[in-house]
């Protein structure tokens, strides 16, 4: 039976945990220093796409096949649903329920708030930022960017494959240390940096240890193949993909993808009105450009 935290208060009276399940974490390591717990947040009141992580893929809701995939990766240790404390996001936390999976349950408009409150109440060493809106990820791609982190420990403060991108866009993975992320939740104030958790981490390359993972191909896909879900026709490309792929191999992932996609791009130009459509193009002017020396590439 699933253990029951409803009316638990988070830190500072935000926020509550439910739907904790006794046995939803893996054992992975013999040091709990260095588990990872992946935050996924998620609501539905998405002013592009409302309700699209309850859009079904393969008969279940999108977001229950993306976290399937994030928690296939063998470096998460626990995976916990960040949602809003609106009466519109009940449905989230109802599924959280019915699949026993940790759901935090806070702030509707301040991500970084929820992000750092989730992670308080489950007294995470190592928070992951994944979106909601990636049914895609790959979960090597997330070992990848994982290991970074957590073979040279404490050398980096924040990794992540974004900074800059090279990898198909809707693969992205960030990890930090919670002092930082409890450092960004006390000292953030623009609008942007609360609303995108991170910004105000990776945005300050002379305060904190950042390290980038690149394709280890070479190439950089980041803008010419979007595999995330804002439109209509992300949706209907994400569908045809798993229509495709899944009921043969459920497991599979950008290796599967891309040879779809050689043999059928008829696919992959469902959505190609959409790319190079992304929020920091709405904040370009405020970002710091990141150090390029810093990138390494991880074999697969």
């Amino acid at each position: 039976m699933p253990l029951e935290f409803k009316g638990l208060k988070a830190g500072k009276d935000r926020g509550w945990i439910t739907s904790m399940s006794a046995n939803q974490t893996k054992t992975l390591s013999s040091t709990p220093e260095r588990d990872v717990l992946v935050v996924i947040q998620a609501r539905l009141g998405s002013t592009r796409l409302p309700n699209k992580v309850m859009m079904p893929l393969m008969g279940e809701p999108l977001l229950v096949r993306m976290v399937e995939r994030v928690l296939r990766a063998e470096l998460v240790n626990e995976v916990v649903i960040a949602t809003t404390e609106l009466s519109e996001d009940d449905p989230i936390e109802k599924i959280c329920k019915e699949k026993r999976w940790p759901c935090f349950r806070g702030h509707p408009t301040d991500l970084l708030d929820r992000h750092y409150h989730a992670a308080l109440n489950l007294t995470a060493n190592h928070v992951a930022k994944i979106p909601s809106d990636v049914p895609l990820i790959d979960p090597s791609v997330i070992d990848q960017v994982l290991g970074v982190y957590l073979k040279q420990l404490p050398k980096y403060d924040y990794v992540s494959n974004l900074h800059p991108e090279t990898f198909p866009y809707g693969q992205d993975v960030e990890v930090m240390s919670f002092d930082v992320l409890k450092q960004a939740y006390e000292e953030a104030t623009q609008g942007y940096e609360r609303e995108h958790t991170t910004p105000f981490i990776w945005s300050h390359p002379e305060r904190y240890s950042i390290e980038n993972v690149t394709w280890e191909t070479g190439k950089d896909f980041s803008k010419s193949h979007r595999w995330t879900i804002d439109y209509p026709e992300d949706y209907e490309f994400i569908s045809k993909v798993y229509d495709a792929l899944y009921p043969e191999n459920p497991n599979f992932g950008m290796k599967e993808i891309l040879s779809l996609l050689d043999q059928n791009p008829e696919i992959g130009k469902i959505n190609q009105n959409r790319v190079g459509s992304h929020w920091m193009n709405q904040h370009a002017d405020v970002f710091r450009s990141q150090p390029k020396e810093g990138t390494v590439s991880e074999q697969t």
